[in-house]
């Protein structure tokens, strides 16, 4: 009779170390909550440093406030995290984003290309301040947080498109490039989701978009996170959907 696998579970992720971006509030900071909860060490990771002192302290985790969407910030998070943690975090959850919606008639290049640096260039740059010591030791998981609209185009979703179906793009070649390495990649597509990042929309106030009361709430994606995040090392999931029922 085959012993019981070891590690599955929520226990899988207790003693582990985990880095998670955008972690001041929406997904990043339910899913800093859920990985707290279930054991880990939680380095949380956004730009404004009050807000992210305030979330660090509600998790009981470690306030690193650093821009991953610039070369600079990512190089100073890694540096010090290497001198905190001595090696990469086993997981690295990339949550921080940036959202607008205008026509592409009309779209502003400034607000395209912030969102092209929080979305798409941000997860590369983790990926190359941390996966060189993580195929070293041959583990570590990387979860990236993309969109329904990395998959579906919605009108007014040109430039919030073009970074998510960037990240998908970048995420298969990831996997491509990670197998037989012992490291790890998951991304994670949720539908609309209420979060602070409508908050310049109010989507209450259009019909052609979903109300805030018919969204997923943030913890919803954060257990789907969690979930990828606490497989057992042999096991990968390499993408998840989630949306709302009905």
């Amino acid at each position: 009779m085959p012993e019981p696998a070891q590690g599955n579970g929520m226990e899988g992720l207790k003693g582990k170390t985990a880095l998670v971006t955008g972690a001041s509030s929406g997904i990043g900071l339910a899913v800093a909550r859920e990985l707290a909860a279930a054991g880990a060490w939680v380095g949380l990771v956004a730009r404004s440093p009050e807000p992210l002192a305030r979330a660090a302290a509600e998790v009981g985790g470690h306030a690193m406030p650093a821009d991953v969407g610039t070369h600079e910030g990512v190089h100073t998070l890694a540096t010090y995290v290497a001198e905190l943690l001595g090696d990469a975090p086993d997981l690295i959850v990339g949550a921080a984003g940036a959202f607008s919606l205008a026509r592409l008639d009309r779209a502003d290049p400034a607000d395209f290309d912030r969102m092209l640096a929080a979305n798409l260039r941000g997860p590369f740059l983790l990926i190359r301040a941390f996966l060189p010591a993580m195929l070293r030791r041959g583990s570590g998981h990387f979860i990236h947080l993309g969109s329904v609209a990395g998959r579906v185009a919605f009108p007014e979703n040109g430039g919030y498109s073009a970074s998510k179906f960037g990240l998908r793009g970048l995420h298969e070649v990831l996997l491509a490039e990670l197998r037989g390495t012992g490291v790890r990649a998951t991304l994670v597509e949720p539908a609309a989701t209420d979060t602070p990042l409508w908050n310049t929309v109010n989507p209450d106030e259009r019909a052609d978009l979903p109300s805030r009361a018919s969204m997923m709430r943030p913890e919803d994606v954060a257990r789907a996170v969690v979930f990828a995040a606490s497989q057992p090392p042999g096991v990968q999931i390499p993408s998840i959907a989630v949306e709302a029922a009905g």
